[in-house]
């Protein structure tokens, strides 16, 4: 049974004698039948029983983060990207002032809590390690992954806040948008739009089984035959950039380290015999929405990019 408001000194207690260490093998206890005011959710790590209305949410990634703030809540906590980099501006603008509980994937459990949390949404991907022990300072939901499957964790986490009927008709409203935004192209198919990303020491294209590629799926724009695959990214080298051509190319870096590399590969000779660079078709955009956003208030965001470029003459 889950207690929202456990003390802290009981927490603080029992992650000094180790009886919540992150284990994440367990099965879940499964909840009991919920009392008055009470949901079960079933979640990618099992059932968790949830309150009605949950006051005081901790997410810890940055999808669940947008989805929250995208249903008018302010969770009391978040995580950072990692330790070397702020929230992304369009998430902090609208979270205000609200507490750092750690990084993606290594969160603080004293300071989770000493929030005194009512619900807890993260995802395997990040957390699965995690579970258990968080689980023990509040109801805890997670989703299975990130990336391509926004939209499902988007619903995941509105039907844990009871919010999941809004939620749909914000998905329904992202939809139709994005189908006329590609419209307004003419043929969006026959628009091959190709999708890069440099991260420290790597150079990335971004496939279709991704956050972006759904956004450019869901436009019914096309995509070069190499980033037809059905997963996040593929690696490639400088040497094989010639390989991010397409009609149109996007592309972005994720921190200072990744931000110099972009930089050196945009400045070379290979980068001038790309058909999109010739044509002035090659865009730099903004990677914490592009790519690091995962959720509805980032994937509205990019239709306003798609929106200017693709009609820009």
């Amino acid at each position: 049974m889950f207690r929202p408001r456990r003390l802290l000194a009981t927490i603080t207690a029992m992650l000094a004698l180790g009886t919540v260490a992150a284990c994440g093998t367990s099965a879940p206890e499964q909840p009991g039948a919920p009392q008055g005011g009470e949901r079960i959710i079933t979640h990618a790590k099992g059932q968790t029983k949830v309150t009605s209305n949950p006051q005081r949410v901790v997410v810890l990634d940055t999808g669940e983060l947008d989805s929250v703030l995208t249903l008018g809540i302010k969770p009391v906590g978040t995580v950072l990207p990692d330790a070397n980099k702020s929230l992304q501006p369009y998430l902090a603008e609208k979270a205000g002032n609200i507490e750092i509980v750690g990084t993606i994937g290594s969160p603080n459990l004293e300071k989770i809590a000493a929030l005194q949390p009512d619900l807890i949404l993260s995802n395997k991907m990040r957390d699965d390690q995690n579970y258990e022990a968080l689980s023990k300072i509040a109801p805890t939901v997670f989703a299975d992954t990130v990336g391509k499957t926004w939209k499902q964790n988007f619903l995941l986490d509105a039907e844990a806040l009871g919010k999941k009927a809004e939620a749909q008709q914000i998905l329904d409203t992202y939809q139709q948008r994005a189908a006329d935004i590609g419209k307004q192209v003419g043929d969006p198919a026959a628009r091959k739009i190709s999708m890069l990303r440099f991260i420290p020491g790597d150079i990335r294209l971004y496939d279709k089984g991704s956050f972006i590629g759904t956004i450019l799926a869901d436009a019914g724009l096309g995509r070069p035959e190499n980033q037809l695959v059905d997963q996040t990214h593929t690696k490639i080298s400088r040497e094989q950039i010639s390989q991010a051509d397409g009609d149109m190319l996007f592309y972005a870096a994720y921190g200072d380290t990744a931000k110099q590399q972009l930089t050196d590969v945009v400045n070379s000779v290979q980068w001038t015999t790309l058909g999109a660079v010739r044509n002035g078709k090659a865009i730099e955009v903004a990677d914490d929405t592009w790519f690091l956003g995962i959720g509805p208030m980032a994937a509205n965001l990019v239709l306003d990019d798609l929106q200017k470029y693709l009609t820009r003459q």
